[in-house]
């Protein structure tokens, strides 16, 4: 019997070629291999240190000033309430899954050996962590203006076709309810987590106005968005 031929390891990403489409060279070129490294893929004796985690939770932060910063200069005429809306279109995760799927980030995506076949670098929010990562990469090698360019590059589409009033996420829309009525904000708390490290399901409870419900997800921003959903549909308000 033939023996079957085992199929060649697939090439590591062209981080060189990347790093030319963001348009930055990186002075430490670990930040953006960093960066597209999915949890999956890290260092276990390291605990994960190695992956996109860490630079997704700076870009995050990142994404949410240089997003605000837009706005106010884009829509100089609009009231805060307004600007919150399209803000919080504009950070959800499905918009920072377009914008990553046309940086076409997920050919680069580096995910553990037989997570590629289970479409684990398609998925939504994997490619929106990803996108949140870069961010954080480039303000640590370039700092804000890095970030920035990249930023308003990749985000030009999304500010000037999104709609005059858009619809807010769930998140966004609570906290309007609360503070229109003179409550204090929400209160989100991890409940529990279960599932393999990269594939793991998060439950997180929200209370707010002497409420609780609760949400389930792939991801902690997942989850709260889905339970700030519940709270709202509890009360008619989804």
């Amino acid at each position: 019997m033939a023996r079957k031929k085992q199929a060649e390891p697939a090439a590591p990403p062209d981080f060189q070629e990347l790093a030319r489409r963001i348009g930055h060279d990186f002075a430490n070129p670990a930040l953006l291999r960093q960066a597209l490294t999915h949890r999956s893929a890290g260092d276990p004796q390291r605990g994960q240190l190695d992956s996109n985690e860490r630079l997704e939770f700076l870009g995050d932060r990142v994404l949410a000033l240089l997003m605000a910063e837009w706005l106010g200069e884009r829509f100089p005429e609009e009231r805060e309430g307004t600007l919150m809306r399209r803000f919080g279109v504009l950070v959800a995760w499905d918009t920072l899954a377009r914008v990553a799927e046309m940086e076409e980030l997920g050919r680069y995506l580096m995910v553990a050996p037989g997570e590629g076949r289970s479409g684990l670098a398609t998925r939504q929010n994997v490619l929106a962590d990803a996108l949140e990562a870069v961010l954080g990469a480039l303000y640590l090698d370039g700092g804000l203006e890095a970030a920035r360019r990249f930023f308003r590059r990749a985000f030009a589409g999304e500010i000037e076709a999104g709609p005059e009033r858009p619809q807010a996420s769930p998140k966004s829309r609570l906290q309007e309810w609360l503070q229109g009525r003179g409550h204090g904000l929400p209160e989100y708390r991890l409940a529990s987590t279960a599932g393999p490290p990269h594939q793991p399901v998060f439950v997180v409870t929200v209370t707010a106005a002497g409420r609780s419900a609760e949400g389930v997800g792939d991801t902690k921003r997942a989850a709260e968005q889905r339970a700030a959903e519940a709270w709202l549909a509890g009360i008619g308000g989804g």
